[in-house]
């Protein structure tokens, strides 16, 4: 299972294990009988040419607040 830590320092640094962080954390808020939004899409309009405020950053900035709040919602 990914790490589930609070911690910044400690968050998911590919997209891969963002999946992966999704998946765990909707599985214990399923087995926990807790309802969680949707997580955020991840982008299909990036250029690939590393844009200051490149869509990926938005995907996960957005990434960190959703894992912040189903973290919330299942120590609730």
């Amino acid at each position: 299972m990914p790490d589930l830590c609070r911690d910044d320092a400690c968050a998911p640094a590919s997209r891969e294990a963002w999946q992966l962080l999704f998946t765990a954390l909707q599985q214990r808020a399923l087995d926990a009988g807790v309802i969680l939004r949707r997580p955020p899409p991840e982008p299909t309009t990036c250029c690939g040419r590393g844009c200051n405020g490149c869509v990926w950053e938005g995907f996960y900035s957005a990434a960190a607040y959703w894992r912040e709040e189903a973290l919330l919602r299942l120590l609730e």
